[in-house]
């Protein structure tokens, strides 16, 4: 039986996690730095592009749809998905954020429309391939919400797609894309802040909110699996961060530990990943209690041969407001970042790939790797605790 100490110590995290403790002890000690916003972002974006939004059945909608505007997007149409009674408030909610934008009667009126170059897409998660293929058959590209691809027939189906069409399908992995900290953590790690990465680890504790949830969230045919919905966010971090291109599942776990009442669920997973940049270690979960004050704890560590990175995302524990708290540790110094106010770039970034035909806000082969190795995870997982 493999313990959790003996998964710990395998992922070097007992250490490093001692170590980022000890930094966050001696906070009062390092170098304070705020991240300012890049100059480019007072800059009205280059490029114009009419975009469309189909199912917005996860609110990462929002965030995606605001993501394209600010690359020059102008949302254009929306059409809600959802089977499950909620779809007129969906929409109430949608045109609260975005104004009066054309409801589509279909998902055809979107898809034969020539002047919509773009859907962005947060339906049901079994929804979102099947749907990206659609939309890359008729022309445009496409943006789906994570987890993009359920199952590996479904990324199969993908990539035979692309290879087609020649259109994007891009992945909005937004714990990297849209978090301040991960992506100055990404800038430092690029700059050579902490030398040769080494290993990534991820903690992605998350809250149930069980009288929220639809029926499909309980349902692992419709959500992919623990580690195939929010594991999907880590490894793309782990990918990112140590620049692999090529990356195998050594070892994974699943588990429903608390909802009996609900046997279709996860609440628990990790796993451990090697490649040619590094190794990682992910652990996801549904167990955050009320008394956090957010819905998660989520925490990065990027340990390097002259450094390590921790970046505290949504809180800090130990009493600095809010959140995007950033920590790296050199042979110098300690150092903190706030990076509240730090640049997202990926809308930018994003739109201009789409009209240059580029990939500098995501690589197409990095987005579908990181679908491959969680649903290999996920096929190959076993037991946690056992019988």
């Amino acid at each position: 039986m493999i313990t959790r100490r003996d998964w710990l110590g395998a992922a070097g995290l007992a250490g490093l996690a001692t170590a980022a403790g000890g930094a966050l002890a001696q906070g009062g000690n390092a170098r304070q730095e705020s991240v300012e916003p890049d100059a480019i972002d007072a800059e009205p974006p280059p490029h114009r592009l009419r975009f469309a939004v189909i199912g917005l059945d996860h609110y990462h909608i929002m965030s995606m749809t605001e993501a394209v505007i600010s690359g020059g997007g102008e949302v254009v149409a929306v059409f809600s998905t959802n089977t499950e009674g909620l779809k007129d408030r969906q929409l109430a909610d949608f045109h609260a954020k975005f104004g009066a934008v054309n409801v589509a009667r279909s998902e055809d009126e979107i898809l034969q429309d020539p002047s919509i170059a773009l859907v962005a897409a947060a339906p049901i998660p079994d929804q979102r391939a099947p749907l990206g293929i659609r939309v890359m058959q008729a022309g445009k590209d496409y943006l789906a919400d994570k987890p993009a691809i359920t199952t590996l027939a479904q990324l199969d189906a993908v990539r035979a797609a692309i290879a087609e069409t020649g259109r994007k399908f891009a992945i909005m992995y937004s714990e990297r894309l849209g978090v301040r900290s991960a992506v100055q953590a990404g800038r430092l790690i690029q700059a050579g802040a902490i030398g040769r990465v080494v290993q990534v680890v991820n903690l992605a504790p998350h809250r149930v909110n069980a009288p929220s949830r639809p029926a499909w969230f309980w349902d692992k045919a419709r959500y992919g699996g623990i580690l195939t919905d929010i594991g999907s966010h880590q490894i793309d971090q782990y990918l990112y961060y140590t620049s692999s291109t090529r990356a195998r599942v050594v070892a994974a776990q699943t588990a429903n530990l608390n909802w009996p009442q609900q046997p279709a669920f996860e609440d628990f997973g990790d796993l451990l990943v090697a490649g040619d940049g590094g190794t990682g270690y992910i652990r996801v979960d549904w167990f955050t209690p009320d008394g956090l004050g957010v819905w998660g704890d989520g925490r990065l560590f990027v340990l390097g041969t002259e450094g390590y990175i921790e970046s505290r995302k949504y809180i800090d524990p130990a009493g600095r407001e809010g959140g995007n708290h950033l920590l790296l540790v050199d042979q110098e110094a300690i150092r903190y970042f706030d990076c509240s106010r730090g640049s997202l770039p990926f809308g930018r970034q994003f739109v201009d790939d789409l009209v240059n035909r580029t990939e500098t806000a995501q690589s197409q082969a990095q987005a579908l790797l990181a679908a491959e190795l969680v649903l290999t995870a996920q096929r190959d997982a076993t037991a946690p605790v056992l019988d």
